[in-house]
């Protein structure tokens, strides 16, 4: 049996808008200002303002924890923060450990309450077709480039790599080393040349751990709509804040990072995991997510 959530105040990035929600199993049915129907079980959200549920950055989920240490650790950064979907990247020095790699990191992760997915880490030596043909075996949903020297930009076949990519095309993401910092705008600057003029896929910035993605980045990792929205045909998946004037006026960011104190209730695909200061930790609740089209509505 559904139900309607009524005077959903929905903050999507920096918009705040109300609707109502028909919730059928672990899907949002339909998606109106008002939703006139008697038959199912209603709940006023007036006194909250709703998100979607976050997707996270987290490159340091420690690899060798007991079960402890690892409940603690996704408990603090994923569920207390209303994160459903984590991505994590793992560091590949050789072709040939691609494979072992990610099945090492899906084992580690096989009691996660949330769903992930598993990128790759890479220095730019390693960017190459054959390389790329075996993370699309994989279905890898981006590659993270560690850039350490902006001269080795050029040197890059990026018309191979780009045909290399084709059709899968899971976006190059680039990281810019500690030698680098300094000239971190110069690099990045380099970066969204190449990228564009190459027309390759890509995110043009580095990503910020522990930080909610964007909408065009999720974009182009192949997850929004389905993770991070509440639109019709999405899975249910949300936080809930109580309303105060003060908060009134924030964006996702801002609300995240200053006001998780007002967060109350977290749903993961239809179900509760977090009322209150209550947290429900299900073991392999979560699933490994294999994106079947990256960047597909970033073009």
């Amino acid at each position: 049996m559904g139900y309607i959530i009524e005077n959903a105040n929905i903050l999507k990035e920096t918009k705040l808008s109300k609707s109502s929600l028909l919730i059928k199993g672990n899907q949002i049915a339909v998606k109106q200002n008002h939703i006139r129907n008697n038959k199912y079980m209603k709940m006023d959200a007036e006194s909250f303002i709703m998100t979607p549920s976050y997707v996270l950055l987290d490159t340091k989920i420690p690899p060798n924890a007991s079960f402890q240490e690892f409940r603690r650790y996704m408990i603090e950064t994923f569920l207390l923060k209303g994160c459903t979907t984590l991505i994590t990247s793992i560091s590949i020095s050789f072709e040939s450990e691609l494979a072992d790699k990610i099945k090492e990191t899906k084992t580690a992760l096989i009691s996660s309450p949330i769903d992930f997915l598993i990128c790759v880490t890479i220095p730019l030596r390693m960017l190459t077709p054959s390389f790329i043909r075996k993370c699309k075996k994989e279905r890898v949903p981006a590659i993270f480039i560690e850039i350490n020297d902006l001269d080795e930009l050029a040197e890059i076949p990026w018309g191979w790599i780009r045909e290399a990519l084709f059709p899968y095309n899971c976006p190059l993401v680039p990281i810019i080393s500690t030698e680098l910092k300094k000239e971190a705008r110069r690099a990045l600057s380099k970066w969204k040349v190449i990228m564009e003029n190459g027309k390759i896929p890509s995110i043009l910035e580095e990503l910020k751990e522990n930080q909610p993605l964007t909408i065009q980045m999720l974009n182009k990792l192949g997850l929004y709509p389905q993770k991070a929205s509440l639109l019709h045909g999405s899975e249910v998946s949300y936080n809930l804040f109580f309303k105060a004037r003060e908060i009134m006026n924030v964006d996702e960011v801002g609300l995240f990072h200053y006001h998780s104190d007002r967060l109350v209730v977290t749903v993961n695909k239809g179900k509760v995991i977090r009322a209150g200061e209550e947290v429900l930790f299900n073991p392999g609740f979560g699933e490994h997510v294999r994106v079947r089209t990256p960047s597909y509505f970033a073009f």
